[in-house]
């Protein structure tokens, strides 16, 4: 019997450790588009790993894995604003959010960063992680439509600030 629940437990620990690895990017995507620096981002993403690792046995859908995440991650990074919001970030060490393959477009990543929040978070939402209106409206609890008008301001001002350079 415990050899059968040391089994179990390490199948939950192989599962979770796989999604982690499988959207860690998107989930730093998300915490970066909120806050302004990368370490913010880091240590909201961190603590989203530890609520969702400590809520993972409630999940009901591992379908809705990477969403489920991304809202965590979000609630994480709005907290980690709350808390932090007086403190004034003189340098970022990477302008970027993601790796070294996303260095390629900079005036692209700086138009997104010049965005208001909410446009700036369905943006990254949407194009750099490929999620649909509904997994974002779900992600960040507003409607789908909501969603939907933020995309097109989004892509109407980042028009705007390219056409300008």
């Amino acid at each position: 019997m415990e050899m059968i629940l040391t089994e179990i437990q390490n199948d939950v620990r192989a599962r979770f450790t796989a999604a982690i690895t499988q959207h860690r990017r998107a989930m730093y995507r998300a915490a970066r588009a909120l806050l302004a620096s990368d370490a913010d981002a880091e240590d909201a993403v961190s603590e989203a790993i530890l609520r969702a690792w400590q809520a993972f046995g409630r999940l009901r859908d591992e379908n809705a894995l990477k969403g489920w995440l991304i809202k965590i991650t979000v609630n994480c990074a709005h907290e980690h604003h709350r808390k932090t919001a007086r403190l004034t970030y003189t340098d970022d060490l990477e302008p970027l959010a993601g790796g070294a393959e996303d260095r390629h477009d900079f005036a692209l990543w700086d138009a997104v960063c010049a965005l208001p929040e909410d446009y700036r978070v369905a943006t990254v939402l949407f194009y750099y992680e490929d999620m649909t209106t509904a997994e974002i409206a779900k992600a960040l609890g507003v409607r789908e439509g909501t969603v939907r008008s933020r995309l097109s301001r989004a892509r109407n001002r980042l028009r705007t600030l390219l056409e300008e350079e």
